[in-house]
C-alpha cells in the first residue's frame, strides 16, 4: 500500500534576482513497510527531498501526500503536529540534551507520541543497555548516534528518515544499525528513508532513488536486496 507520493514537487530559493530550483518537478511513490535509499552527489536534493517529506520545509510547487493526507498545504502547527505523530528522524548531528541521562533522552519522545515503544528495550536493541543512567558527554560519536536512533525507533513513527545514519560509526556498529531498521520495516512494517553517499547500502534497499541536479534520475526496485551480512564493508 502507498503511504507517500510526491507529485511535480520543486523547491525554489530566491535571493535576488537570482532563483535556485533545489528540487525540480520530482514525482514518486513509496509503499508501505519498505526499506528506501536516496542516493546522490553533494548538493543534489537529497537533504531538501528529506526536509518536504519529513514536514520541516513547504514544497514551492506540487503535492505531497502522506497516509492519503496532503501535508503540502499544512500551515505550521498543522506540520508540528504532523512531525510528532507520524514521522522519525535520525540526523547526522545527535541532537541529544546534554543534561539528561541516555534513558531520559529516549524516554522523551513518550511525551509527544501515543504509541511510544518502551525506551528501555529500544536501547537494548541498539546495544547499549548498559549505559542507561550515562550522560551524552559520556559516550562515543557512535555511541550518541544509536541512541539517537534509539530515540527516533521508540517514539514509534510510520516513517523514519536518516541521513547518513551509519556514518559516525565502525562498521560492525553500523551493520547492527542497519540490522535493526531493516528488521523495523520488514517486521513492524516501517518505511525506513535514508539519505546516503555509501553504495554499499543502497545493495540492501527495497527502492533506490537516484538524486541530481534537483531532479529524480531514477527509481529503481530490487527484488533481491543483499542483507547486511552479504554487503562487503
Amino acid at each position: 500500500m502507498s503511504i507517500v507520493k510526491f507529485e511535480n514537487v520543486s523547491k525554489i530559493y530566491t535571493s535576488g534576482d537570482h532563483e535556485l530550483r533545489a528540487l525540480d518537478r520530482v514525482s514518486f511513490t513509496l509503499d508501505e513497510g519498505k526499506f528506501v535509499v536516496i542516493l546522490g552527489p553533494s548538493g543534489a536534493g537529497k537533504s531538501t527531498l528529506l526536509n518536504l517529506l519529513g514536514g520541516l520545509d513547504s514544497p514551492s510547487e506540487g503535492t505531497i501526500t502522506v497516509s492519503g493526507k496532503d501535508i503540502s498545504k499544512l500551515n505550521d502547527n498543522e506540520l508540528a503536529d504532523y512531525r510528532a505523530s507520524a514521522v522519525g528522524f535520525v540526523f547526522q548531528f545527535y541532537n541529544l540534551i546534554p543534561t539528561l541521562t541516555v534513558c531520559e533522552n529516549v524516554k522523551l519522545v513518550s511525551e509527544i507520541s501515543e504509541n511510544a515503544l518502551d525506551a528501555k528495550d529500544m536501547i537494548g536493541k541498539v546495544g547499549l543497555i548498559d549505559h542507561l543512567n550515562n550522560f551524552p558527554s559520556e559516550l562515543s560519536g557512535g555511541e550518541q548516534q544509536r541512541i539517537s536512533i534509539a530515540r527516533a525507533l521508540c517514539k514509534n513513527p510510520k516513517i523514519l528518515l536518516c541521513d547518513e545514519p551509519t556514518g559516525a560509526l565502525d562498521s560492525e556498529t553500523g551493520v547492527m544499525v542497519l540490522k535493526l531498521l531493516l528488521d523495523m520495516a520488514k517486521n513492524y512494517g516501517k518505511t525506513i528513508v535514508i539519505v546516503t553517499h555509501n553504495q554499499n547500502i543502497a545493495k540492501m534497499a527495497d527502492v533506490v532513488i537516484r538524486v541530481k541536479n534537483g531532479k529524480i534520475r531514477s527509481v529503481e526496485e530490487q527484488a533481491n536486496p543483499l542483507s547486511a551480512d552479504e554487503v562487503e564493508w
